[in-house]
């Protein structure tokens, strides 16, 4: 164990992103600054996400309707300021990017102009156990245009006895349903696994089979490194209160590959926000589509959702996603290690379901622990290491590097142990 708090704190002492940590608020408990775990779920608030708010509050206040022209980031072009951040993160060109309503409804209205199905080239593919909201969506998709989703959806699981997909076998689902397959739409970071996909691979794939590949990025936007534009990804969508940091249910970012900017034929369900900017006050009828990803907008920016994402953006932008990729791989690497160390010292049967390979995962550690119910969990918890718990036993842990430490993740370790070793002694005292 004293080799592990060595470890901890020489990387901690080392950490070139350390001081990042100062710039976000943590939860307490009993008083204790708590170990948080759980920004896949929701990410911790920035300090400077409340006077981001309370800036356009007082300028709602001071200009009334005027602040859509007058207030210190006119509120008529808001969207934009989050447009080159957000691009940047993503991998995009900075018209390729915009941000608007939930995630789930940009998915449903980006399906308008993407999920074509005519003829016997009807089907979707995705991954088996995708986030539920993505599965009703595209249950409903099909469904709206007149297919039974048992024959529209195809479905790819991982081989039996595994727990996560791999890429050659999706790969060969898609080539097997080549000329069936209109849509390939996967989670690019899977939320129960924490698997990281092959996202250029797999789009390949998808293209050569002449299907449009899209992806959701709800584990991905601001966790690993993408490059949406260079991988000719037709489209995109992600939220951003998880590793984004921009507040609960906060709004949605969009991509759409530059190929499609001025393919004004596609359908599309319009909004008076995605009109020509020159004419959008004008109030003539006819919608004039703007290029690009703002051409899907609809309704005007949710400017005090913006707000916040904009702090969090900045950090982001002065962070750097090389760097925190590089210090998440370290962080990650050293859950794994006292995860591994905890089962070792109490013989508990911990399996970490995530894949192995640094390359195929994110920050997150998805641990499978068999024979224990949810009471280590809450023991977790109840110490003050905030984590989250998928059925049927599944721990979800991740360190996020823009604000956790190597001390954090030794923490978890600690209690981590003391949980196992109570239920050792509760099973052995209930046995006698």
């Amino acid at each position: 164990m004293q080799a592990l708090r060595d470890k901890a704190r020489r990387a901690d002492e080392n950490d070139p992103l350390a001081s990042y940590r100062n710039q976000f608020l943590f939860p307490e408990t009993e008083g204790t600054e708590c170990a948080y775990f759980t920004g896949n779920s929701l990410g911790l608030q920035p300090v400077t996400a409340k006077q981001s708010l309370l800036d356009e509050l007082e300028d709602w206040g001071k200009y009334g309707v005027e602040g859509h022209f007058r207030a210190r980031n006119p509120w008529v072009s808001y969207h934009e300021l989050l447009m080159a951040p957000a691009a940047e993160i993503v991998g995009a060109r900075e018209k390729e990017v915009v941000h608007m309503n939930g995630l789930t409804a940009n998915i449903h209205f980006l399906m308008v102009s993407f999920y074509r199905p005519a003829g016997k080239r009807f089907k979707i593919l995705c991954e088996e156990k995708a986030f539920p909201s993505d599965q009703y969506a595209l249950a409903s998709q099909v469904k709206f245009h007149g297919y039974d989703p048992a024959d529209a959806i195809i479905e790819i699981g991982p081989r039996e006895g595994e727990h996560c997909l791999r890429e050659e076998d999706i790969e060969s689902k898609i080539a097997e349903h080549a000329d069936e397959i209109a849509l390939v739409f996967i989670g690019g970071v899977n939320y129960y696994t924490g698997q990281w996909f092959d996202m250029e691979r797999i789009t390949r794939a998808g293209k050569a089979a002449g299907a449009v590949v899209g992806w959701d990025l709800a584990h991905a936007a601001g966790n690993v490194p993408l490059k949406l534009h260079d991988w000719d990804v037709d489209f995109a969508a992600w939220c951003t209160y998880k590793y984004l940091n921009s507040g609960p249910g906060s709004v949605s970012g969009i991509f759409v590959h530059e190929k499609h900017a001025r393919n004004f034929d596609l359908p599309r369900f319009a909004g008076w926000w995605g009109h020509d900017k020159e004419a959008r006050f004008l109030m003539e009828p006819g919608f004039r589509p703007l290029e690009g990803a703002e051409g899907w907008q609809l309704s005007n920016a949710p400017v005090f959702s913006m707000a916040p994402h904009l702090a969090s953006l900045r950090i982001f932008a002065e962070a750097g996603m090389e760097a925190l990729r590089k210090k998440s791989l370290a962080l990650t690497a050293f859950l794994q290690e006292v995860t591994e160390a905890a089962a070792r010292e109490t013989g508990a049967d911990l399996e970490i379901i995530t894949p192995e390979a640094p390359d195929r995962r994110g920050c997150q550690l998805s641990i499978f622990a068999h024979g224990h119910g949810k009471e280590l969990f809450n023991h977790l918890t109840d110490h003050g290491v905030f984590t989250d718990w998928r059925e049927p036993n599944v721990i979800r842990a991740a360190p996020v590097p823009l604000y956790n430490s190597f001390s954090d993740v030794l923490r978890f370790g600690t209690v981590l142990r003391g949980g196992l070793e109570k239920e050792t002694v509760e099973r052995a005292e209930g046995s006698r």
